[in-house]
Parts: structure tokens; C-alpha cells; sequence
């Protein structure tokens, strides 16, 4: 038995040292030269493990970390990572002390990629009684949405110019959209598709010593036999959630459109070695798998390329191969010419994946709106008006080669992306002006697109106005910031963000809404407000009901834009715009 602390063996005291919080391990170094040896590269790499999760890509960090790689400077790399860690706090607090900046500060933390991820978890998933805890969530998600869409964006400008993404991670960046604080980004994706191949293997090992045509039908035997087949309930066929692989790869039911199954399966049958790629027929989606250089799809040698075909595979319909001659019927029967059916049986590019998922997208977006849609509860639908946004930036990004020339149809999509930055995406201004911008040289779009980019930036750098009460305005404006309230007429649920002594909306507004029609007119306090749907609207006094509102959890997570907590005891919302309106 050791009779001193000293005599315990190098690996016991090891494991000791890995119990002390590193902001001490440099002051244990000084204490002893022993210490100073065993605190060094395994001990940083242990923390740099344990505390961080999220690295970026192109760091090559995360295969490091586990591996028996011993050249790299850990304690600088934590160092690194610990600085990211002051800086992005930093920044965060002060996007939380007031409403001037934030575009830029968002810009700052977004620099250091996915460094920063791992700070903004933590302050989203602060507890109830964190003193400004809606804001901080709040804007720990925007901030951390506006880091997902650009490392998204970035895949699709990749492809724009040329060069090669993998289809999951062209398809996963529609779900970084929609990520918030779940899972499903790019490495889990990856991750995703991998155990899934894995599994195949395990259960069909023989699998790696089959032919091309026989290892294809054995991965469609096994998604079809797991339930890798997509949605299968017609009335819930366009619900949003079908339209993610990182969804699809998540759910135990793996509800997906047809694009989604085939790409996925796709996926795994290139990690099994097969050139497996999408095929587009019209109103479908199958999978197409070519055979080897010089064999055919049962590995007979080939020297004609010509005397060999490509089989099609319909994953979301069936697990068996479907005839060409069936599949040229069909086009037949669809009135497609037959000089065009080799072109409609040809594999589709990754970019027209994308705009074939974007186009989707749309569709469901579109049909949650029409009157009697399928219902589907929030928890488990993405975020509407992100994945709508999504969509926009990849058909801007990627103009359809067939069709009108590209600036046409870029044009077309500028209006909407422009309205939802401005509504709520207003820290995209940034990539909005790196990644669109550049695509309207010498067009009058480049010049209003510039001068609202300027616009966003000035009105978020300069000083809010200042809306003081006296005795003479508080009789006048009843309501205060951060009351929750009932709208008279149309029941929506809202909350009080601003106030005007009487109606200061433009004369044509004014006369589309008919306010003049209002038992006091225009000349009542108006309010701004914040809608349970998310929408900003602008209400008379008249038409607001104070009754005790129960505040629905949709607003609950909205009202962190402009306000700190929820107090219980008064039942209103604790402002964060006070260098707007002080005494509210």
C-alpha cells in the first residue's frame, strides 16, 4: 500500500488530475514537475472531449479526438476553444442588454463557425429562473438558427459553383433550417446513414460478396422489412415533417415523400459500394444503380457499354426491381414522347434534388394553409415559415438549367426571401449580402436589394426612440408594454409591444383597414403587437380585451424578443426594450 500521495502510481494520479477543473490545472503544473508532465497533451485532449461537442468541420478536430493521433497542441486547442467560449457569451449578453447591434454581434459570433454551438445550448437550455430567461432562450435559438442557415447556405453555394457535395448533406441542409436544438445536423446525418449501413451488414454479412443487381434488391429487402419505406397514411402525406432525411433518419417510423426514401437509400447503397443515384420520372422518384466499368449487374464481363442497362428500384413502393420496359409504359402512358424517355430515366444531379426538395417543401408549406389540412402537432411538425425560408434560398441559389435564364428566375424569389428577412430572419442581412447580392449585377434588384441591406443595418445601429410617459400620456395610453391580451373582434392572443398617442399608419392603410370606421377612429392609442402566430400587427385600444389571458406556449417562446420573463405574481411580461419605452 503506498504510504504517501507521491508513491501512487503515474496512472492512478492520471486519473486524479482529471478531476480538477482546468482554469487550476495551469497553477498544479507549477506545483511539481511530475504534475507538470502528467497535465499535459492527454489530460487537455480529456477536456477538450468532455466539454466541448460541436467542432468544425474542416478542423479535422473530431477525428482526433479519438484517435491515437499525439502531435496535436491540446491545451492551445482548448485555449482556442475556451476563448470562443468568452467571446460568444460575451457577445450574447450584450444582444441581451440592448436592441443596438445585433445584427453585427450575431456576425461575430457566426465567424467562429460551430466553435460556438456548444455556448448557445447551454444559455438556450437556462432554467425558469434565470432572470431574463425568454430572452436569453430566445435569442440563444436566433442566434444559433442564423449559424445553422449559413453553414446550409454554404453547402448550396458549393454546388452553385460547381463543386461536389454529397446528396445527405444537400439534402441535410434543409434541416438546418429547422434544426433549433435538436438533433439532426450534418455529422448526425452522416452518423445516421452510417449505423444504418452498419445494421445492414450486421444482419446481411453475405451482402459485400454479392453482385451489383443482388446487393441492391437485399438493401431494399431490408429497408422494406425495417420500415425504411416512407409515410405511408395518404392524409399525411404532405405534412411538412416528410420533406427532412434528418427527420426521416430520426423518427422510428421514418415518414418521408419518396425523394427522401430514395435518397436515402442512395446513401446506402454508396457506402456498399453500388453507384446507386436518384432518377426523377414525372410525379415519382425511384433509385437507379449502374452497373461496374466493363461488367454487367451480375458481373459478367462487358466490353460494349451499350449492352448494358441499369436496373431502377422503386424503394418507396416495393423492395423488387422495376422493368425499364415497365417504367418506358408508364412515360408512355403519360403522353412523354419516347425520344424523351431516355433523358427521364437518366439520374438525376444533386441540384436538381435540391429544387425538387425546395418545390416540395413549398407544397406543404401550402397545403398547412388551405382550409382543412391535416393537423399535426407542433412538437412534431418543423418550423413552417423557417423551412418555407429554406426553400427560397435553395431555388434562388439554384436556378433550373432547363428552363429561363437564371436572373429570371432568381428575381422571382428575391421578393419573398427579402420579406421574410425583414420580418424575421433580420440577422441574415450578412448572408444576404455575401450570397444573393453578387447574383444581380448591373440589375435594379442589386440596387434596392443594396439599399435595403443599408437600411437593416442603419435602423439596428442606431438608437431606438425614446416613448417616455407622463400623466397626460398615461391617461391616454391605458395599455402598457408587456401585457398579454385577447383581440376583441378576431380572439388571437398578442402581446403589448409599443404604443402611439393615436394611429401613425400611412393614410392607405388607414383607409384599408377602415379605421375611420371605429367607434373612436384614428384618434385612440394604438398599440403594437406581437401575435401568437408570429405576426407583428397594429391595434386600437378599443379593440383590446384584458381578461386573464393564459398565455399559450407559442408566444411564451415569441415573447423573448422583447421581453426578459414572465412574472407569475402580475401576469405580464418583464420588458427588454426599456431603452425604448422606460417607464413601461
Amino acid at each position: 500500500m503506498p504510504a504517501s500521495f507521491a508513491d501512487l502510481p503515474n496512472e492512478i494520479i492520471f486519473q486524479i488530475l482529471l478531476y480538477v477543473p482546468p482554469c487550476f490545472a495551469s497553477a498544479l503544473q507549477r506545483i511539481s514537475r511530475r504534475f507538470n508532465e502528467l497535465a499535459q497533451s492527454l489530460f487537455w485532449r480529456h477536456h477538450c472531449r468532455t466539454q466541448f461537442r460541436y467542432w468544425n468541420q474542416g478542423d479535422g478536430i473530431q477525428f482526433k479526438l479519438f484517435s491515437h493521433e499525439v502531435t496535436t497542441d491540446w491545451k492551445m486547442v482548448f485555449k482556442r476553444r475556451h476563448m470562443v467560449d468568452k467571446t460568444t457569451s460575451h457577445e450574447l449578453d450584450s444582444i441581451l442588454a440592448g436592441q443596438r447591434g445585433r445584427i453585427k454581434k450575431t456576425e461575430i459570433i457566426a465567424k467562429s463557425g460551430y466553435y460556438a454551438k456548444d455556448t448557445l445550448l447551454r444559455n438556450l437550455s437556462v432554467g425558469e429562473d434565470a432572470e431574463d430567461v425568454l430572452a436569453r432562450r430566445y435569442y440563444s435559438d436566433a442566434v444559433l438558427g442564423h449559424l445553422h442557415r449559413k453553414m446550409a447556405i454554404q453547402e448550396w453555394v458549393k454546388l452553385k459553383d460547381g463543386s461536389p457535395v454529397p446528396l445527405e448533406r444537400a439534402l441535410g441542409a434543409f434541416d438546418m433550417f429547422v434544426l433549433h436544438n435538436r438533433e439532426g445536423d450534418f455529422d448526425d446525418i452522416i452518423t445516421r446513414l452510417d449505423r444504418l449501413t452498419q445494421s445492414i451488414l450486421v444482419e446481411m454479412p453475405e451482402i459485400t460478396n454479392n453482385q451489383p443487381r443482388q446487393k441492391a434488391l437485399m438493401i431494399a429487402e431490408y429497408m422494406w422489412q425495417n420500415n425504411w419505406t416512407g409515410v405511408t397514411d395518404v392524409e399525411q402525406y404532405h405534412d411538412l415533417q416528410n420533406n427532412f432525411i434528418g427527420l426521416a433518419l430520426q423518427n422510428d417510423d421514418h415518414p418521408s415523400l419518396p425523394l427522401v426514401s430514395v435518397a436515402i437509400f442512395c446513401c446506402v447503397a454508396r457506402r456498399l459500394g453500388l453507384d446507386a443515384q436518384p432518377c426523377g420520372i414525372p410525379f415519382h422518384m425511384m433509385a437507379i444503380i449502374k452497373p461496374p466499368t466493363h461488367r454487367d449487374l451480375d458481373g459478367r464481363v462487358v466490353y460494349n457499354p451499350s449492352e448494358t442497362e441499369p436496373m431502377y428500384l422503386d424503394p418507396f413502393r416495393s423492395k423488387y426491381e422495376i422493368p425499364v420496359g415497365t417504367l418506358r409504359t408508364q412515360l408512355s402512358d403519360m403522353a412523354v414522347a419516347p425520344p424523351d424517355h431516355t433523358t427521364m430515366l437518366n439520374a438525376l444531379s444533386t441540384v436538381d434534388m435540391v429544387r425538387k426538395a425546395a418545390i416540395n417543401v413549398i407544397t406543404s408549406v401550402q397545403s398547412e394553409h388551405q382550409p382543412g389540412a391535416h393537423s399535426v402537432p407542433a412538437t412534431s411538425c418543423p418550423d413552417m415559415d423557417s423551412a418555407f425560408y429554406g426553400a427560397l434560398w435553395a431555388l434562388l441559389l439554384l436556378p433550373d438549367g432547363n428552363r429561363a435564364e437564371p436572373y429570371a428566375q432568381r428575381a422571382r424569389y428575391l421578393p419573398y426571401i427579402v420579406e421574410n428577412l425583414e420580418k424575421q430572419f433580420f440577422m441574415d442581412v450578412g448572408l444576404v449580402e455575401t450570397y444573393i447580392l453578387p447574383l444581380f449585377p448591373n440589375q435594379r434588384q442589386y440596387d434596392q436589394l443594396r439599399h435595403t441591406i443599408q437600411a437593416m443595418r442603419d435602423a439596428d445601429t442606431k438608437p431606438k426612440p425614446i416613448n417616455e410617459r407622463t400623466r397626460e400620456i398615461t391617461e391616454i395610453v391605458r395599455y402598457h408594454v408587456g401585457q398579454a391580451f385577447e383581440h376583441k373582434r378576431y380572439h388571437y392572443q398578442a402581446i403589448i409591444t409599443g404604443w402611439d398617442l393615436e394611429c401613425k399608419a400611412t393614410e392607405d392603410w388607414i383607409s384599408r383597414m377602415r379605421v375611420d370606421e371605429l367607434t373612436r377612429g384614428r384618434h385612440q392609442s394604438f398599440y403594437h403587437v406581437l401575435v401568437d402566430d408570429n405576426s407583428v400587427r397594429y391595434v386600437a385600444e378599443e379593440n383590446i380585451e384584458t381578461v386573464e389571458v393564459t398565455v399559450s406556449d407559442s408566444l411564451m417562446s415569441l415573447a423573448g424578443r422583447y421581453f426578459k420573463r414572465w412574472d407569475k405574481s402580475t401576469r405580464t411580461f418583464i420588458s427588454n426594450i426599456k431603452d425604448e419605452y422606460p417607464d413601461d
